[in-house]
């Protein structure tokens, strides 16, 4: 195609297109360019470097700020056109829109109040982070979704939205009860507004606020001020104890089947009073589980303290678990231990196995007949406590290896609850990035939202000895090397060991069973085929296209990991 011919035809789709010479002279420039470029004047003759400095430098899918509210990208060259020799053709669009709606999107996450957007036919427009972190969702659960087929009021009331569409009047400080598409239930406050374009509807935008949250903030200050009148002299209300476990299990975050079902077991469990231990590799979350069994047990009300036993020496962690009288040794005071403080609640014993055999014989009597004695004292006390304990090694290996006393483990063990390791469930990676990409946006100032599919590939195969946490710490590492104006973490912002082809392969051979390779290749695939599906919500032929393969294909490999679409796209990203 001759070079005038092709750009008259990139003209009537709104790109522009300047044929420039070696030396940056611009020698022809379509009807569309003109436009574009209409503050610049006539632009034949003259350098593209006067008109759009460092242009020629810019990469396919940047921004070039050219005036006040205007910005122009560049697009691929058209490939098959018959230029002169010694030139090039550079080709343009307008980008003033997109560049908007991405700032505009920036700040609705940086907002911390929950908010969506739906359209006048009651679907979802827009969700912000701080509502799929409330709701424990990400937006292709939602996305597209009429309002009633994401959410079901449980109060008896309709939910707002269709309400504001049918009346055209907003709607403030409405209370309402909810459950999400997945079953988590919710009590806001609702605030919902009519958006209008010439009299006609155009939609309904709502902010919202968790009062189950406001409700526990409550408590909270209720329980500072009754902490406060206890050292009043005058107070004679009974008080209760400051000490508490800030983690509930709407603080997991998770959506594969094996966080789910041990969470299930854990609220079941946390009903009772027997005796918990939990097992777990490091970076787990074992204490985010322990203090969410506490909070959902009748003891919530009462204390929940944790002590690290591979922290503290022998003969001071004994003075601290069961209290010191005056003079029991050189210095100590008449004070009560743990168990003494946690009379009618909870208390962790985090690493058991790494206390001392000794000290684990001193537990048995306060675990069998509940009842402590100082370290230099005579009186015995009784106390009601219940002990949740967590290892990180498998409890029988643990007394194979001489670190847990077998009657310890029968009294502390009565439910043994195991955590999964995070390459066990690899399908809650997407969902635990967001989480993090969440809490480090505002830690650091970043706006990144999402990684690339290399990146995602990595973390797939990669076999995380460091769980949740290294996972973590991967996402803050990144996120402080990537620079403010990029929002997508690749692949040379990962830790170095991380980032390495051969590093996350040797890592993840270090503690490989058999069978590693194929299950590490089992992981990639399912990891980017969820993805690929949940990004273009569940169209099968769309995500194909993206993934490079046919439909046919990929319908066959999901098949062959054991892929549902109806599970993908009802994917739980709980915190529950």
């Amino acid at each position: 195609m001759v070079y005038l011919e092709a750009m008259r035809f990139l003209s009537q789709f709104g790109l522009g297109a300047v044929l420039i010479s070696n030396d940056d002279i611009i020698l022809e420039s379509n009807e569309a360019a003109d436009c574009l470029l209409a503050d610049a004047g006539a632009l034949k003759g003259r350098t593209l470097s006067e008109i759009l400095p460092d242009m020629t430098r810019q990469l396919p899918g940047t921004y070039i700020n050219i005036a006040f509210s205007k910005y122009l990208t560049l697009c691929p060259t058209p490939v098959g056109v018959d230029l002169p020799a010694h030139t090039r053709l550079i080709c343009f669009r307008d980008a003033a829109s997109e560049v908007s709606h991405r700032m505009l999107g920036t700040i609705v996450n940086l907002i911390r109040e929950p908010i969506l957007l739906c359209d006048e036919k009651k679907r979802i427009m827009l969700v912000n982070d701080a509502l799929m972190r409330m709701e424990s969702l990400v937006p292709e659960n939602v996305v597209g979704k009429d309002i009633n087929e994401a959410y079901t009021c449980i109060d008896g009331n309709e939910l707002t939205v269709p309400v504001v569409i049918a009346d055209k009047k907003p709607i403030e400080d409405r209370r309402q009860a909810y459950t999400t598409l997945h079953g988590k239930r919710l009590d806001i406050m609702c605030n919902s507004y009519p958006i209008f374009e010439e009299g006609a509807i155009l939609g309904v935008f709502c902010m919202t606020a968790d009062v189950s949250r406001i409700e526990v903030l409550s408590q909270q200050i209720i329980d500072l001020q009754e902490g406060l009148l206890k050292k009043h002299p005058a107070a004679k209300k009974p008080q209760k104890s400051g000490l508490s476990a800030k983690f509930h299990f709407d603080d997991i975050i998770c959506q594969s089947a094996l966080m789910k079902e041990m969470i299930e077991r854990c609220k079941m469990i946390a009903r009772s009073d027997s005796s918990v231990m939990l097992y777990g590799e490091t970076g787990t979350g074992k204490e985010l589980v322990a203090q969410s069994i506490h909070n959902a047990s009748n003891r919530a009300d009462g204390p929940f303290l944790a002590i690290n036993c591979a922290a503290i020496p022998e003969n001071l962690l004994e003075s601290m678990l069961f209290g010191t009288e005056k003079g029991a040794y050189t210095g100590a005071e008449r004070r009560p231990g743990l168990f003494e403080q946690a009379n009618g609640g909870t208390l962790l014993l985090d690493e058991l196995n790494s206390m001392s055999m000794t000290l684990q014989a001193k537990l048995l009597r306060v675990l069998q007949d509940g009842v402590v004695r100082r370290v230099g004292g005579t009186e015995e006390k009784h106390v009601d406590v219940r002990v949740l304990s967590n290892i990180n090694v498998p409890p029988y290996q643990a007394i194979a290896e001489n670190a847990l006393r077998q009657d310890v483990f029968y009294r502390l063990g009565v439910v043994n609850i195991s955590i999964p390791a995070l390459r066990r469930r690899k399908e809650d990676i997407p969902i635990l990035i967001r989480s993090f990409f969440q809490q480090m946006n505002k830690k650091l100032s970043k706006s990144v939202s999402d990684v690339d599919e290399e990146v995602l590939a990595i973390f797939c195969a990669y076999n995380w000895p460091g769980n949740v946490r290294e996972l973590q710490h991967c996402i803050e590492h990144a996120m402080n090397l990537l620079p403010y104006e990029e929002t997508v973490i690749r692949k040379e912002y990962l830790p170095e060991h991380i980032q390495s082809v051969c590093g996350y392969q040797r890592l993840a051979l270090e503690t490989a069973d058999d069978g590693m390779l194929e299950q590490v290749l089992s992981n990639v695939e399912r990891c980017i085929l969820t993805s690929a599906i949940q990004r273009n919500k569940g169209n099968i032929s769309r995500a194909a296209r993206q993934l490079g393969i046919s439909r046919q294909n990929l319908q066959h490999r999901m098949k062959r990991n054991g892929l549902v679409l109806e599970d993908i796209l009802s994917a739980k990203p709980r915190a529950d």
